[in-house]
């Protein structure tokens, strides 16, 4: 087996996602190959939540035992470096990632690295190896503006620090010459984007739609409190036709008693109305949306809340996550509801979107239109989106990678729709 290998471990978000493509860009031209067996491992963690670093400590120690040489990147050394499962592994922050090169060559020399400083610094335009070649995942901002109660991340990604404009769109511009034909923006808030600069959301993607090539551009996930300075702008762009008509708007809870507690920085009426004033232009855009179950102040009156507005709002995706306390957050100190009781919310709140989501998915038997196909689907056929990022199965696995095909929408599941290519 040859020295120069390495294999990369990827938990957690398309930020973390994007970060490893980064990792890896840099340690190929560095003069190592990627593999799935090396003796070198690059485990870029994530502490959004109790599974996710249950997972990270059963493969640490798999690790271990195999006697790897491990690198531990991402959110736990930057936020938890002095956790006990830490001290023997070379540790690099989420702000020192262009130094992944170094800490490899030293860890391999039998050196224990750390790399934990906060030097804030771009991610674009430099070495990258795509994990998806036909996806560009873009990190436009790192940290954000919010203080969460609930919250882990922000104690790694810290405040916000933007991208200039311009070199978000050169580093698109070449991404896409180079094959990507999706582009993802993501960061921690993208609708807090540019507050630091005196630029904003809008001023981007007006920008990027410029580009003349051949590509569609995700929006992705921004909290509702940072929408209002710019929605007018914002809309008039979003209806753009390289722009997918989908957004991720957290709500988190229906009751503005329990955001407050989460310290989220809005209403539920001004997450509603946020919405109504989106689906007044664009009705068909596809909602996704974000709720937590179980936070340790949410009484039963307040869960009721939170399907009410799912009632009401009719979310096309939903990330429904029981609380999870993350040490050193102020809502771990807080008294914790049982976990039965949080699991029995998530059930019910599960089912009550299921309903949803299938009769949201039967309005679109009958359509037709354009739809950009990805991957094999897991029990055959071929996974597409259409333009408002509905997910799409067809029962062909002869179609482009890529490339858009007319369909017809022919039948509705709770997560899909099926087609047929015309």
């Amino acid at each position: 087996m040859s020295a120069r290998q390495v294999q990369f471990i990827t938990q957690g978000c398309a930020a973390n996602q994007a970060d490893s493509e980064v990792m890896a860009g840099l340690m190929l031209e560095s003069g190592y190959e990627i593999s799935d067996d090396a003796e070198l491992v690059i485990f870029n963690t994530c502490t959004v939540k109790g599974p996710t670093d249950s997972a990270f400590k059963k493969k640490l120690a798999e690790l271990e035992r195999e006697g790897k040489k491990v690198i531990l990147t991402g959110c736990i050394p930057q936020s938890e470096q002095r956790r006990s499962e830490l001290k023997n592994h070379s540790l690099v922050g989420t702000y020192q990632i262009t130094q992944i090169a170094e800490a490899a060559r030293r860890t391999e020399q039998g050196e224990v690295v750390k790399l934990l400083g906060r030097n804030k610094s771009s991610r674009l335009n430099i070495a990258k190896e795509r994990q998806e070649n036909l996806i560009e995942i873009v990190p436009i901002s790192q940290g954000c503006l919010s203080n969460c109660t609930f919250c882990k991340t922000k104690h790694a990604r810290g405040d916000l620090f933007s991208d200039p404009i311009e070199a978000i769109v050169r580093h698109i511009s070449r991404a896409v010459d180079g094959g990507a034909r999706d582009v993802w923006l993501t960061s921690q808030d993208n609708s807090a984007f540019g507050r630091d600069l005196d630029r904003d959301l809008a001023e981007l993607l007006e920008a990027i739609v410029s580009i003349n090539k051949d590509f569609m551009l995700r929006v992705g996930m921004g909290n509702p409190e940072h929408f209002p300075p710019y929605l007018e702008r914002f809309l008039k762009i979003f209806q753009h036709p390289k722009i997918y008509k989908f957004l991720h708007i957290p709500v988190q809870a229906g009751s503005n008693k329990v955001l407050n507690d989460m310290k989220r920085d809005y209403t539920v009426e001004e997450f509603e109305r946020l919405v109504h004033d989106i689906r007044l232009v664009v009705p068909e855009f596809s909602l996704a949306t974000d709720i937590i179950c179980g936070f340790p102040t949410e009484t039963a009156e307040d869960f009721e809340k939170t399907l009410e507005v799912v009632k009401r709002v009719r979310p096309d995706s939903i990330h429904i996550s029981r609380y999870w306390p993350r040490p050193g957050t102020p809502a771990a100190k807080l008294k914790q509801l049982p976990g039965a009781e949080q699991k029995r919310r998530t059930r019910e709140l599960t089912a009550l979107f299921e309903k949803i989501s299938l009769e949201s998915n039967q309005s679109w038997i009958g359509w037709e239109g354009e739809a950009r196909f990805f991957e094999k689907g897991k029990k055959g056929g071929t996974i597409g989106k259409n333009y408002a990022f509905r997910q799409i199965l067809v029962e062909r696995e002869d179609l482009v990678a890529g490339k858009a095909y007319p369909v017809r929408v022919t039948a509705a599941r709770t997560y899909e729709l099926r087609a047929e290519v015309l």
